[in-house]
């Protein structure tokens, strides 16, 4: 890899860095159709006079860059995901003349002058302690904020990549369609305070989601469960409620479900879709793994291109917890109005944590990092489900690897004792009773597994034990 130096304060290129820039600027220039072949890494290798490591990093960047498509023993070809850079959403209200229009301008900057600013001036920080500990933003990011508050909208660069990114997807969205939020949970509480009142009613996956049901209990919303299994929501289960009730909208997890880890098959997804034009309910698709999912996979978004479906996404299951990074996607009428509840409630997410999700996109970081991540829970698996097959235990198998497994126990296992007795073993386990908005009388207990802790000796050990008594 090449390296990096800094010399009077200015960032110096590294060779990867100006292959990447040359190479860029060909593909701009149209020097190579769609989906034409590139030249191997070898052959590029010898033309730009680097190593193949050197090259292969700058191919991967340029992929990361959604540029170039890698084909698994085929090489690199370039792509047809070209989306125009996205300019700052036009503000409805043209005059700082009530709240929401006060805050928007506070933070979308359309004036020159600005006596009526709630804060001091960038200007003012200067000289601020805290600028060192900042360290390299300004090196990697030459425009950062710093110490403005940023646009409610997010990070223009990193969204125009996720609006590539979903492309890739077969998901078109508009300029003014994407949002950024803190993440997936952040997201659902703007939804469900723009578009339901107390009193109405929203279906739910049933195992689903259980962060969700909190937020509509708070905010007095009926929660109907949708019997949910490996391929997706049951459509005989949806007709029969539809016929009973008047949803405002089902939120649903497409793929990697959370907690089954089922996968949502092509025909359920259009069953589901033809069941929301018919009855006029929103679906609100939760697309939190789709980083390290196939591209190709049946996604809600796709069908309906954002007509009737809420798209989200996350960083936070792929890069970290503590990252709360993600967006919604969607019909920019709704997606305006959610900026309007971002900015009132939270004013802005975080510039510095986006331009640092889309530092490790550009540099090609965060690709190699999903290569791995994919790697380890396609290792991890098999063994988990076989590991719980074993103890003879019920485990709902999907067509896709993901972090989750369901696991049911035999009939007349007590799930509150299996806790109580994992607990003071200092085990923990997720009761599947959690993941029900309202559990029926005489439901088998359940637990939700993290494959990547499915194999541990300790848990393994203590569930044979538990399950000889």
């Amino acid at each position: 890899m090449g390296t990096i130096s800094v010399i009077s304060g200015r960032r110096r290129q590294s060779r990867v860095d100006q292959i990447v820039e040359k190479v860029a600027l060909l593909l701009d220039a149209g020097a190579y159709r769609t989906f034409e072949r590139l030249p191997s890494i070898r052959q590029a290798a010898r033309e730009h006079g680097v190593s193949k490591n050197t090259m292969a990093e700058a191919y991967d960047r340029l992929v990361a860059r959604g540029l170039l498509e890698a084909r698994a023993g085929s090489g690199y070809y370039m792509t047809q995901t070209r989306v125009p850079s996205s300019p700052s959403p036009a503000p409805h209200v043209t005059a700082a003349v009530d709240g929401v229009s006060l805050l928007r301008e506070q933070l979308e900057k359309q004036y020159e002058v600005r006596p009526g600013d709630g804060r001091p001036p960038p200007f003012w920080m200067e000289g601020s302690e805290l600028r060192r500990h900042f360290g390299n933003a300004k090196a990697h990011y030459p425009d950062a904020v710093e110490f403005g508050y940023g646009s409610s909208w997010g990070y223009g660069p990193l969204r125009d990549r996720l609006r590539v990114q979903l492309l890739e997807r077969s998901i078109e969205v508009q300029p003014d369609g994407l949002l950024l939020t803190h993440g997936v949970n952040h997201g659902l509480d703007m939804i469900i305070r723009h578009l339901t009142e107390p009193g109405d009613t929203v279906f739910v996956d049933e195992p689903g989601y259980y962060p969700l049901f909190s937020k509509l209990t708070f905010s007095k919303v009926n929660i109907v469960g949708i019997r949910r299994d490996r391929d997706g929501p049951d459509l005989e289960d949806l007709t029969a409620k539809l016929a009973i009730h008047q949803p405002k909208m089902f939120v649903t997890q497409s793929h990697g479900h959370n907690p089954t880890g089922g996968s949502l098959s092509p025909s359920r997804s259009f069953g589901l879709m033809q069941l929301a034009e018919r009855w006029g309910f929103l679906l609100v698709e939760n697309d939190a793994l789709a980083d390290i999912l196939p591209t190709t996979l049946p996604r809600l978004a796709a069908l309906d291109q954002l007509n009737r479906v809420l798209y989200l996404g996350t960083f936070s299951k792929t890069l970290s917890a503590s990252l709360r990074c993600g967006f919604i996607a969607g019909n920019p009428e709704i997606v305006r109005r959610l900026a309007d509840i971002k900015m009132v409630t939270l004013v802005n997410s975080s510039d510095h944590v986006e331009r640092f999700v889309f530092n490790l996109i550009q540099s090609g970081h965060y690709l190699r990092h999903l290569r791995r991540l994919k790697g380890r829970v396609e290792g991890a698996y098999k063994p988990a489900f076989a590991a719980m097959e074993s103890l003879g235990l019920s485990v709902s198998e999907s067509s896709v690897p993901g972090f989750y497994l369901w696991v049911e126990f035999p009939e007349g296992v007590d799930e509150e004792a299996l806790c109580a007795a994992a607990s003071s073993r200092s085990i923990f386990i997720s009761p599947g009773s959690v993941f029900h908005p309202g559990r029926k009388p005489g439901t088998r207990a359940a637990m939700r597994v993290n494959v990547a802790h499915g194999t541990e000796p300790k848990f393994l050990a203590f569930l044979e034990e538990f399950l000889k008594r």
